[in-house]
This record gives C-alpha cells, sequence and structure tokens, in this order.
C-alpha cells in the first residue's frame, strides 16, 4: 500500500461521489401489483381515494344511543330504552331506523351508525328487560364506541409518501383503500465484475493455486438487499485490453457497476488505468481500514467502483459508498443506523490517520446490565468469518489512535434484533 502517494479523506471521498451522483435523479416508475410492491421504494404520493372507514361505524357490539339518555345511569340506576331494531354489516343497503330520545338500535361491530345516535353502549353495560326494551348500566360520552369517518384514513390524504420503502403495514393500508396497483422505483441496474486470474467462480473445481470467488457472490447479495438488481459480468483475467472490454460491455446495459480486484498499486492491478483510458479516475486511495485501494470513476456517464477483492474491506467500500448511491438513485428517505454503546473488552489499537472499521460481537452482560464490545480482529480484510462472527462495526475516526479497554463506544449494528447473552460467568473466563 505504500504506493499510494496521496490518500483522500472519507469525507472528501463522499462529497466527490454526492456531486457526481447530483446528476443521477432521474427516476424510471413501473407499476406492480400491490403485493408486488413489497420492499420497493414508492414512487409517488400515494392519495386515499375516498374516506376510511366510509362512514361513522360501531367499534363494539352493542346498542347505539343518544349519549345523553345514559348519563347518569349505573347498575342502582339504570336507564331504560326502547329498542327500534338492529343494524349489521349485510344491512349497508338498507333504511336504518332513526333513533330518538329514549330510544337504540342493536348494533354489531363495523355497522354504520343510524341516524340520531352518536354513541354506542358496549352489550357488556346492558341488560335485556324484554325484546324491545334493555337497561344501561353505563354512561357513555358523545362519540365513545364509535369510529367516526375518515378517522383513518381521509380522501386526498397522502398514505404513503415518495420514497418511501414499502413495509407490510403500508400494504395493509392501501389494501384498506381498494388500491391493487402502485407505482414503484425501477431498481437500478448494478453490473458486478470480478478481476483476478487465480478466481474461479462458485461450484467449480478448485485447484490448490485457485481462489473461490466469493465476494461477487456477497456483493450481489447486498446490492439487491438495497434494492437494486445485480449483473453479473464473470471474471475477467489480469489483462488490461479484456478489463476495458468488460467495461464497456457492462456499462451499455448497467447503471453501475462494481469491480473488485485489481485495485491496488501493484503490476496486475490494472483496473484503475483500464477506468483512466476510458474515462477518469476521481478518487484512488481512500484513508480508511479495510479497504484503502477503493476508489471510483467516471466511464460514459456512469459511475464506476474499484473495490477490493477482499471480502471484509468489500463489503466496507460498499456499505460506504454503493449503498448511499443506490439509495439516491431510488430516491429512498435514509434509514439511521441501528447502534448501541457498549464497554470495550479489550484496547484496540489505531494507527491514525485513517478511519477504521473495526469487527465487533456486541453481547448483553446480564450480571453487570450492560452491553459488551469484543473486538473481533484488526487486520485481514479477506476473512470472511470474522463477518459471521461479528454483530457490528466500531468506527474508530482518523484523528484517534484507538480506544482503552473499559471505554464505552458506539457501535454500529449489523442487526438490532440479534445480541447474544453472556453468561454470569464471563469476566472469569475474559
Amino acid at each position: 500500500m505504500e504506493g499510494f502517494k496521496k490518500l483522500v479523506s472519507v469525507e472528501e471521498a463522499l462529497r466527490l461521489l454526492e456531486k457526481l451522483t447530483h446528476s443521477l435523479t432521474s427516476r424510471r416508475l413501473e407499476e406492480v401489483s400491490l403485493l408486488d410492491s413489497l420492499g420497493r421504494v414508492c414512487g409517488e404520493d400515494i392519495l386515499a381515494p375516498n374516506d376510511v372507514p366510509p362512514y361513522d361505524r360501531s367499534a363494539v357490539d352493542g346498542y347505539a344511543v343518544i349519549a345523553e339518555d345514559t348519563f347518569g345511569a349505573s347498575p342502582t340506576n339504570p336507564v331504560e330504552l326502547k329498542v327500534l331494531g338492529s343494524v349489521n354489516l349485510i344491512d349497508l343497503e338498507n333504511t336504518f331506523p332513526e333513533v330518538k330520545r329514549g330510544c337504540s338500535v342493536e348494533v354489531m361491530t363495523g355497522a354504520p351508525i343510524p341516524p340520531g345516535a352518536n354513541a354506542v353502549v358496549m352489550a357488556e353495560d346492558v341488560r335485556k328487560i324484554e325484546e324491545n326494551l334493555i337497561e344501561v348500566v353505563k354512561p357513555v360520552h358523545p362519540f365513545q364506541n364509535i369510529s367516526r369517518r375518515g378517522e383513518d384514513f381521509k380522501k386526498g390524504e397522502v398514505v404513503v409518501e415518495k420514497g418511501t420503502l414499502i413495509k407490510p403495514w403500508h400494504i395493509g393500508a392501501l389494501a384498506s383503500l381498494n388500491i391493487t396497483k402502485v407505482k414503484v422505483v425501477v431498481k437500478p441496474s448494478v453490473g458486478v465484475l470480478s478481476t483476478g486470474s487465480e478466481l474461479i467462480e462458485v461450484g467449480e473445481e478448485a485447484g490448490e493455486r485457485y481462489v473461490v470467488n466469493s465476494t461477487k457472490p456477497m456483493l450481489k447479495a447486498l446490492i439487491r438487499s438495497v434494492g437494486g438488481e445485480p449483473v453479473d459480468f464473470g471474471i475477467v483475467e489480469d489483462d488490461l485490453q479484456e478489463i476495458k472490454d468488460k467495461i464497456i460491455k457492462a456499462l451499455e446495459i448497467c447503471d453501475l457497476l462494481i469491480i473488485t480486484g485489481g485495485t491496488s498499486v501493484g503490476r496486475r492491478d490494472l483496473v484503475p488505468e483500464a477506468i483512466r483510458e476510458l474515462g477518469q479516475i476521481v478518487v484512488h486511495g481512500i484513508a480508511m481500514r479495510p479497504g484503502k485501494p477503493t476508489g471510483f470513476g467516471y466511464v460514459n456517464g456512469k459511475i464506476v467502483f474499484m473495490f477490493s477483492g477482499f471480502p471484509v474491506a468489500s463489503i466496507v467500500g460498499f456499505n460506504l459508498l454503493a449503498k448511499p448511491t443506490i439509495e439516491r438513485m431510488l430516491g429512498v428517505k435514509t434509514q439511521p443506523k441501528p447502534t448501541v454503546k457498549g464497554i470495550l473488552a479489550r484496547k484496540v489499537a489505531s494507527p491514525g490517520g485513517v478511519r477504521c472499521f473495526v469487527r465487533v460481537k456486541v453481547s448483553w452482560n446480564i450480571r453487570e446490565n450492560k452491553y459488551i464490545v469484543e473486538p473481533l480482529m484488526l487486520t485481514g480484510s479477506g476473512l470472511l468469518s470474522t463477518l459471521i462472527k461479528a454483530n457490528g462495526l466500531l468506527v474508530i475516526p482518523e484523528n484517534m489512535e484507538g480506544y482503552d479497554e473499559g471505554e464505552e463506544v458506539e457501535v454500529e449494528l449489523f442487526d438490532p434484533l440479534i445480541i447474544e447473552s453472556l453468561s454470569e460467568n464471563y469476566n472469569e473466563h475474559r
């Protein structure tokens, strides 16, 4: 890595990238079925075409009444009301009896409130004396136990905002409005190209001198997880012309391109040269660890990312650069990263001047009632096992030389739900 004459700071790299992606704001839309919109980005504000509920309806089984008739009612001083009839959900087309003072109408949950009534007494607060006569033993106030028209959604109200990542509860809300089609943002197509004469694809016969390409499947999964559509352009050998040909082909098809491997400064690291000959290098070499050889360029009006071939360095580069780019192209609202504060189990050092991303395992210490942060590996950007064991990243800023044991640190969690509990003997076996 000594070949890098100058490293760009993480902030500067992000600033330059945002400047490039500022022009990538034209978002194509497509219409999909309601269920197929799950996990997609809403392409426009979706307005309620009607009120929900469409009428004042009963929230309980009971009797529609004039609330003022029930004031003062109690088990020892019940109020007698005449029952004029009943209303249920299958009576929507019928004419309902008007409730007048001293009267009531039996209603089922969800049934329309008959004219004149302004409250519903729950069935359990009523004693039936005769077929058409009841006693109310508990008062109700006006509009108690009534779901008002438009209480859930009013006609013209924004139900799902443009840029929202559609979740199951959005599906339910749209279904309640009888919406069957949703306009969503077309997924950006992201090409993935691996370089390295030593690489073979997953499933191929592996010899001692070959390396199974685990980075590419991981990146394709990451692309899909953030809303992109991965396109596999295979493996290209360490040949400048072949790399250039693959880049040109990929950019004819895809909105973005990610290239792994061949991004450093060795004799066989030909990707920067290929991008330079086809377009321009914007950033090559970022002050971070792992992933120092990370960078990006601009070819034929499209961004080309250069990531390390090592899996961990590649995932750091993806989360730092490619993920926000894809989200920006989708117009999705940025989601805050889940974080947690915990006590560092042992000292972690940083060389200073670079931003370090340390894989850690966060666990809950039952006895001490606090989170414990255990660093897993400071070096070895190819060790996928540390990502399997880790559930978060500890970011050490450029201006720090690390953290001491026992210091409270903040961790970015991979998944906020997966945190194991430590045994009470943790400190004895640490």
